[in-house]
């Protein structure tokens, strides 16, 4: 694998292989008429230097383009006076990834008096009359300046076009959703690399906004350059140094119930878990950047530490605890970037980012639990980020850069306590839990090493700009998961015991050597593949790409993108190698002031490492299984050539023991006999035929007007149908029960759904069996059979209008936002299952991040000289509700007797679909006050106090929650009209900060 590597980078370094660098691209134009003015001499410098960096000649269509410059700094470009036209000044050029357009205006002699100079300051509003990418991007500027819980700038994401609020996948899952899908399926970047833990695809680092230059989202018809998803990206901009020394320090605190607002309801923390009483936050945090040699060699440093502390309740009244258990969160992050300019021609920037996240399951509950802090647990995670960038230039019409990373991230979900000890339940002599001790009880510790090469090229020739690029990405997992390798008990007091182990005294010590030997154990299994597994992912990209400016009106870009994926062999020999994507847009300027633009591309995902991991883990080899799914190919639901080996595997298989002592049960060495007969719910197969990588059609309209100098408004009309997503397939599903009548409905029973099933289920006195050809009994088999297939659908349809102000001269900005949008799919994940026997179509409903509208204000106020005051709103109609069974109805949640309610703590009620109904509208208002005091110099001290949901707004839904937790799914029919709230929004929550800068 290194040989690869290297082979593959010494491959790219033999070509000057280069991609779209940082510019200026500067149209000058006459300020009366606005006529392109040629053959003008512009002048580029430091935005705080006088020293001339550039120079550069516009051609016959008033354009120069200043390449090769710094992401992250500042510059200026300015025009002398002639005969003709007087003297202009652009300042405040802040640059990003890519180009940066820019318009100089200048007077005529004829206009204003001599020696005026007009000055177009780069805040500004500007047209996009480059590409018809539909996109949004918050600068450092607003990022510091909005209301933003705890510095996570994702926290800000959702006031940009086609971003929500998502529902969480799992607890500490992307909290914003882009086009209406979970956020699995966004692909974040930083500095244009790669920044996603690929096992499930939420971001490795999240850059705090101390290292953040400007944050990106794109979410639909961008460029061919940029991919790997059929969905949106996020990309941040890291901080750079500069020629002047900048810095900061800060403290921030969220004190908690002190100052908020009471609520019955559980809020979540900055991952997601679900915290109450007792919770509050502590921040701190230094910055600091300038030059090691001016005009040469420039670094920026963040580090920051985030403190939670959060109160359990531990309250066994049988045993006599009643505990408070403190438990505490730690995130660190630490970014450093150097940048070095060997000439005019060649300059490389280093980026390192290392993090830490210690999330403490201390034990107890919100409201009282029995998890005693011998079974916690907690989630450490690590990860880290190593980037090289090389960007040069080659004369005057090649660009390019030639990029490595190496990043590493730990994903261990639940590091034990008692690492090696059973797992125990005690129960009472009724039969009633009261105490869980040792061991956490379930393992997740993946590791993930990933590199990536990317070359990129830019050619310019006429009216042409040709864009080209090749990328690798490789990642190697190991994942050690299942269930204890120890033993998993269930043990039951008589009440002797009961008394003495409550006279004990011990409080929430209490551990696995606490319980008496001779207690009765009623349970007992152990994990049988205490071992570790995993595979090597590889994804090869490509692409070209003509940016082509047919005139001074219309610009066209015309590209094609392909990428492959090993992963999607599956369980096959064939990999999915005909993903070629086309890209098309155009950009045309009605007049000085409005474009036109628009455009269609297809957009190919990576496949989910999660999908092939599960695969592998939940499978088996054992020969029953095989001869079971013999039997599903003899009825023709499985590939005839499938070839058995191949798409099973010794996954993890708790094996049960009767008849066991405490502590004395079985290791996984003496009942590895036991996997050959071991029967389970539900085991995996990997797909025969392999993966489809998912795609998208994407497709884009809009119009943009320049309404005033600091007045832009926008529309943009989007249409995503994306395709080959995943679901799974249940090959042994029962045969479909109508759901129609509630009127006659009849609860099948499962032993009658059992067998119904392709290879029937059946029990004896010994257990559950099935009988293949030749009368052969079968035990090790699994009720459920599934396969994931990408064969799942979303289709997204929005209508976004926008009015944006700058901050002028009376001080205040805003951006107002108003999406209409439709989501429908029959996937909300990786892991869909269908309700009743595969039937997908009913599946296919409103998904549950639809928002039928959203609507997003921003204000920007600056009453005096220091003081900034920011009202946000977020409103947003009300997300779909499934109406779900109810057991005091039906007897049973498991209506039609299959096991299953994937996705929903119960079935459907008969007669509604899903998604057949709404939760009310949300409203949030926050706010954010803050005052810069002048100190000596530049140096400055600012005071901020942030308030989110100020009106303190009960809301259902628009809020981050986990899908379990929810009120999208209500008992009874939607003619019930009643609702029961699971969760609901934070209620109004204070943060206050002190921030030095320099």
């Amino acid at each position: 694998m290194k040989n690869c590597l290297l082979l593959i980078l010494l491959t790219l370094m033999a070509f000057t292989g280069l991609s779209a660098q940082s510019s200026i691209r500067v149209q000058v134009a006459s300020l009366l008429d606005d006529t392109p003015i040629a053959s003008k001499w512009l002048y580029l410098t430091g935005d705080n230097d006088p020293r001339v960096l550039d120079s550069m000649q516009t051609n016959a269509k008033g354009l120069a383009v200043f390449e090769n410059l710094t992401a992250g700094k500042t510059y200026s470009v300015y025009a002398l006076d002639d005969t003709q036209y007087q003297a202009g000044i652009l300042t405040g050029l802040s640059l990003k990834e890519g180009v940066l357009n820019a318009v100089l205006n200048l007077p005529s002699h004829t206009v204003a008096s001599v020696g005026e100079i007009l000055i177009s300051s780069t805040s500004l509003v500007r047209m996009n009359t480059e590409n018809a990418a539909v996109s949004g991007q918050m600068k450092k500027e607003e990022l510091q300046r909005l209301p933003i819980e705890g510095r996570d700038v994702t926290r800000s994401l959702f006031r940009l076009p086609n971003v929500t609020v998502a529902i969480l996948g799992y607890a500490e899952g992307p909290n914003i959703s882009i086009n209406g899908l979970n956020g699995i399926f966004t692909n974040y970047l930083i500095d244009g690399m790669d920044n996603n833990e690929r096992f499930l695809g939420n971001m490795k680092f999240n850059t705090p906004v101390g290292f953040v230059e400007n944050i990106t989202v794109l979410t639909n018809n961008y460029s061919a350059e940029w991919g790997n998803t059929s969905n949106g990206i996020v990309n941040v901009l890291s901080r750079s140094g500069t020629n002047d020394w900048t810095g900061e320090a800060f403290y921030l605190t969220r004190p908690g119930a002190a100052v908020d607002a009471p609520s019955a309801f559980a809020t979540l923390d900055l991952y997601g878990n679900p915290v109450k009483d007792g919770f509050q936050r502590h921040q701190v945090g230094a910055s600091v950047g300038g030059p090691i040699k001016k005009d040469k060699t420039f670094f920026y440093v963040n580090v920051e530490q985030t403190y939670d502390y959060k109160d359990n309740l531990l309250n066994v009244a049988q045993l006599g605890v009643n505990e408070i258990v403190r438990g505490e969160n730690r995130f660190t992050y630490a970014s450093a970037k150097l940048d070095h300019v060997w000439s005019p021609s060649w300059r490389t920037s280093v980026r390192a980012q290392v993090g830490r996240f210690y999330n403490q399951r201390q034990g107890g509950g919100l409201e009282g639990g029995i998890l005693f802090p011998s079974a916690s647990s907690a989630q450490d995670n690590e990860t880290y980020l190593l980037a090289l960038r090389n960007q040069y230039k080659i004369g005057n019409k090649i660009n390019g850069e030639l990029n490595y990373q190496h990043s590493f991230f730990r994903w261990n979900y639940r590091q034990p306590v008692n690492e090696t000890t059973p797992s125990v339940t005690i129960q009472n002599p009724a039969g009633t839990a009261i105490a869980i001790v040792g061991q956490s009880g379930a393992i997740f510790d993946d590791f993930e090493y990933t590199h990536q090469v990317q070359s990129k090229w830019l050619y310019r020739s006429g009216r042409h700009q040709f864009k080209a690029g090749l990328e690798f990405i490789t990642s190697d997992f190991q994942l050690l998961g299942g269930g204890n390798p120890y033993g998993t008990y269930t043990v039951r007091l008589t009440d002797q015991q009961l008394t003495d182990m409550r006279n004990l005294n011990l409080g929430s010590a209490l551990n696995v050597e606490h319980i008496p030997a001779n207690v009765n154990v009623r349970t007992y299994d152990v994990e049988l593949r205490p071992t570790t597994f995993g595979a090597i992912q590889n994804v090869y990209s490509a692409y070209l790409e003509d940016q082509w400016s047919v005139n001074n009106r219309l610009n066209l870009s015309l590209g094609l993108r392909w990428d492959y994926d090993n992963l999607s062999k599956g369980g096959g020999t064939k990999g999915d190698f005909n993903n070629l994507g086309p890209r098309a847009s155009f950009n045309y300027k009605l007049d000085p002031r409005s474009v036109i633009r628009g455009g269609y591309g297809i957009y190919y995902d990576k496949i989910k490492y999660s999908v092939y991991s599960d695969n592998l883990q939940f499978s088996s080899n054992s020969e029953d299984f095989k001869k079971q799914l013999a039997e599903l190919q003899r009825a023709g639901v499985l590939d005839a050539n499938a070839d058995l080996d191949r798409i099973t595997f010794p996954g993890n298989i708790r094996a049960t023991a009767p008849g066991v002592t405490f502590p004395n049960g079985p290791s996984p060495e003496e009942l590895q006999v036991r996997r050959e007969s071991q029967f389970t719910t539900n085991l995996r197969i990997m797909n025969p035929n392999g993966f489809q990588n998912p795609y998208s059609h994407q497709f884009s309209l809009g119009y943009q007007r320049k309404l005033t100098d600091e007045h832009l408004f926008l529309f943009d009309a989007v249409h995503t149908r994306t395709n080959n997503l995943y679901i799974i397939r249940n090959l042994n599903a029962p045969t479909p029960w109508v759901f129609d009548n509630p009127a006659d409905f009849k609860v099948r029973p499962q032993a009658s759904a059992d067998s119904t099933r392709v290879v029937p289920i059946y029990r004896d006195a010994v257990g559950f069996y099935a009988v293949a050809e030749g009368n052969d009994t079968l035990r090790g088999i699994a009720r459920n059979v599934f396969v994931t297939e990408t064969a799942g659908i979303a289709r997204y349809t929005a209508f976004n209008f926008m009015l944006q102000k700058s901050i002028g001269d009376n001080k205040i900005g805003y951006r107002l936002l108003y999406t209409l949008s439709w989501t429908k799919s029959n996937t909300s994940s990786i892991n869909t299952r269908a309700q009743d026997s595969n039937n997908f179509d009913a599946e296919y409903a409103w998904d549950e991040n639809d928002r039928r509208h959203v609507i997003s204000a921003v204000l920007l106020y600056e009453p005096l000289s220091g003081l900034l005051i920011s009202p946000t709103a977020l409103i947003q109609s009300g997300q779909p509700v499934t109406r779900v069974a109810d057991a005091t109805v039906f007897g049973t949640t498991d209506l039609n007797g299959d096991g299953e309610s994937f996705g929903l703590p119960a079935d459907r009620w008969p007669g509604e679909v899903k998604s057949g109904d709404r939760l009310p509208w949300a409203t949030t208002f926050d706010l954010s006050v803050r005052y810069q005091l002048k100190l000596k110099g530049t140096h400055l001290l600012e005071f901020s106090a942030d308030i989110f949901n100020i009106f303190n707004a009960q809301n259902w839904s628009g809020y981050n929650t986990t899908r379990t937790v929810s009120n999208l799914s209500q008992i009874g029919p939607k003619s019930s009209n009643t609702y029961r709230l699971f969760s609901a929004s934070p209620p109004r929550q204070f943060q206050f900060g002190v921030r030095y800068l320099f």
